[in-house]
């Protein structure tokens, strides 16, 4: 970090979801806080809302009656009504919130907003009792959680001054010397490990693996503990090959104390229109639980060090 001290602790940073009671985001009862901003373009995501660094308008067409109280009060015209069309015009936003709070549907709203740390961890703090009984804490997630560096930093020595355990969800695009630094303030590492083909990786995230793999090593080198976390994509990366490296990831590292499949689902498809852009993957579903066990099989590694 580049400041010390209780300046860092105000560090400003956009928040866009801060969730309570977790049990999927690493060990125990957690709090998970959500940032802004992501450096993949994973084209399956169910988080769109976190590309962008910045707080954005989301519009729910489905929800719109057409009522017109948006535009009526919008002092930037992002609004247009024709017929039975709702259209908005994102990027002459100002982000001033009037249109949220006057639509009666719910159909608009903001998303990310900026705090301080010290304000995120007023949230996090309130359920301590929890962590200290269930082996939980903070989580930071994202989007990509180390894009707002400072301002991860500074929450994760507010959760470490107060004994609480650390996790982050991280896709692995960091700078060495940033990975290395977190590492003193991580308990542990949620990495996603998103494609074994280079050209799949590519074309499925805007990103190239090796430095997925990069990041990888330098964790086993520091003995930083980590769960692999891999999204499986039906007709993407559902291939023997992928699961095999899987398999080949945790052998190689001991640091890596288990892997987890994480089964593709559509629940996100809408909030790629609501935040104004277009889901490439309209025909794909969601995967059944058979299929996912099945696929957990594939990674499982036996004490033997057969599969």
């Amino acid at each position: 970090m580049r400041c010390k001290g209780l300046v860092q602790f105000m560090y400003k940073g956009i928040v866009f979801d801060i969730s309570r009671f977790c049990v999927h985001d690493g060990p125990g009862i957690r709090t998970t806080v959500f940032l802004k901003g992501c450096n993949m373009r994973c084209r399956w995501c169910h988080n769109p809302e976190s590309f962008s660094p910045a707080p954005q308008l989301s519009f729910s067409a489905s929800k719109c009656t057409l009522c017109g109280a948006c535009m009526a009060v919008c002092p930037a015209e992002v609004h247009r009504l024709s017929g039975d069309t709702h259209t908005v015009n994102r990027d002459a936003c100002v982000r001033c919130g009037a249109c949220v709070t006057t639509c009666p549907q719910d159909a608009l709203k903001l998303v990310g907003k900026e705090m301080t740390a010290q304000e995120v961890f007023a949230e996090v703090i309130k359920d301590k009792k929890y962590y200290d009984t269930s082996g939980g804490g903070m989580t930071v997630s994202g989007g990509e959680s180390t894009v707002q560096y400072d301002f991860l930093c500074a929450l994760l020595t507010l959760a470490r001054e107060n004994g609480i355990h650390t996790c982050i969800e991280t896709n692995g695009i960091v700078p060495s010397e940033r990975l290395e630094a977190l590492c003193k303030l991580v308990d542990l590492f949620l990495f996603d490990y998103k494609a074994t083909d280079e050209e799949i990786h590519r074309a499925y995230t805007g990103c190239e693996r090796s430095r997925v793999l990069d990041s990888l090593a330098l964790l086993a080198e520091k003995g930083a503990a980590c769960i692999l976390r891999c999204p499986i994509i039906p007709g993407i990366n559902d291939n023997d090959a992928h699961f095999a490296a899987i398999r080949a990831l945790r052998g190689r590292y001991s640091n890596i104390l288990d892997a987890e499949i994480m089964p593709y689902h559509d629940i996100g498809k809408n909030k790629w229109d609501e935040v104004g852009l277009t889901y490439t993957l309209p025909d794909l579903k969601s995967v059944p639980p058979e299929q996912a066990k099945i696929w957990r099989g594939k990674i499982v590694v036996h004490s033997n060090g057969d599969v």
